[in-house]
């Protein structure tokens, strides 16, 4: 009777179960996890290779190469590095090949005059307290660098004024020298290959043309 009446009530608590399960109430659905209009987010692993490069694409956007029959033009130099490169903007999509260039140039700045370099700081002051003595007012003792214990006594563009200011403190019983003032300076020219289809003049693209140099070059 004992083993009746177990069978009867796990048979009883079985179906209970199935009921449940069956007839039972589901959860409802997950919200999405982005607001709509927004794009899913991705791990970088899940996203898809990207497409290979085009080797034709690559090739087509890369300079012709040199050719035997090529004909190349230097123009410069450019004033400032602005000008140069206006330059190259304008020239570089009509042109098979172009690159620019900057080289530095000795030019003359004016002319110096001055009392050359003394042996001690003490001996430079000293002149320079003489010529305050004799009414000279501008001058400039230097004080570091190659040029250190030299006293300037001016600074000229033009070589005629220099003269007669070298010749005033001379005439004060001193011995000034006079030089050029030498600077080195950066100049920019661009270099570009000349497309061989006619009509083609780089002065109807470039600003200022009349004032930049030209001249057949090497080619590159």
């Amino acid at each position: 009777m004992l083993l009746r009446l177990t069978f009867l009530l796990l048979l009883a608590l079985n179906l209970t179960v199935a009921s449940w399960i069956v007839f039972g109430e589901r959860p409802p659905p997950r919200p999405p996890a982005t607001d709509p209009g927004v794009a899913e987010l991705r791990l970088l692993s899940e996203r898809p290779p990207p497409p290979a490069a085009n080797p034709s694409a690559e090739l087509a956007q890369a300079p012709r190469a040199a050719q035997p029959g090529d004909r190349c033009m230097t123009l410069g130099p450019f004033d400032t590095e602005a000008d140069m490169r206006a330059a190259l903007d304008a020239l570089n999509p009509r042109v098979p090949r172009i690159q620019y260039r900057e080289e530095q140039a000795a030019t003359a700045r004016g002319w110096w005059v001055y009392l050359p370099a003394m042996a001690t700081r003490e001996q430079a002051l000293t002149a320079a307290r003489a010529l305050a003595a004799r009414g000279v007012r501008d001058y400039y003792v230097v004080t570091a660098g190659d040029r250190q214990n030299t006293i300037s006594l001016g600074l000229f563009r033009d070589q005629a004024n220099a003269g007669r200011r070298q010749a005033q403190i001379a005439a004060l019983g001193f011995k000034p020298a006079l030089s050029q003032r030498i600077e080195q300076v950066p100049q920019y020219f661009v270099d570009f290959v000349e497309p061989t289809a006619p009509g083609f003049d780089w002065r109807t693209l470039v600003a200022n043309a009349s004032t930049i140099g030209e001249h057949a070059s090497a080619c590159f």
